[in-house]
C-alpha cells in the first residue's frame, strides 16, 4: 500500500548526496564511487513498486491516492507498512549494494593486482 514511500524518500536523499558529492569532489571511498549504483537501485524499485500498486488498485490517480486513506484509520495502516515493510525493503537494498560495492571493488583490486 505504501511501502514504496520509504524507498523512494532514500532515493531523492541518495540523489541529492550524490550530486553534492560530484560537485564538491571530497573524498573517494569506494561506497562514495558507487552512490549511483545505489541511486538506480532504490529509484527503480521505487518505480516498479508504484507500478505494482496501481496494478493492483492500492494507488489512485484520484484523491486520496492511497485507497487505505478512503477508510477510517487507514492512515495508521500505511504508517504500520512503511515502518514493517517499507524499511526492511530499504535496508536490505542497501545492505545488498554495500557488499556488492566492496565485492566489486576487491574484484577490481584483484584484476589490477594480477595483471601488473
Amino acid at each position: 500500500m505504501a511501502c514504496f514511500v520509504v524507498p523512494l524518500v532514500q532515493a531523492i536523499a541518495t540523489s541529492i548526496i550524490r550530486r553534492h558529492n560530484a560537485r564538491t569532489n571530497s573524498g573517494n571511498s569506494v561506497l562514495r564511487r558507487r552512490l549511483p549504483d545505489l541511486e538506480k537501485m532504490l529509484w527503480g524499485g521505487s518505480v516498479m513498486l508504484i507500478v505494482d500498486h496501481i496494478i493492483n488498485g492500492e494507488l489512485t490517480w484520484r484523491f486520496p491516492f492511497f485507497t487505505a486513506l478512503g477508510v477510517e484509520g487507514g492512515g495508521g495502516v500505511m504508517l504500520r507498512e512503511m515502518l514493517t515493510v517499507g524499511v526492511p525493503i530499504s535496508l536490505v537494498i542497501t545492505a545488498v549494494w554495500a557488499v556488492w560495492a566492496f565485492a566489486k571493488e576487491r574484484r577490481f583490486l584483484d584484476f589490477a593486482r594480477n595483471d601488473s
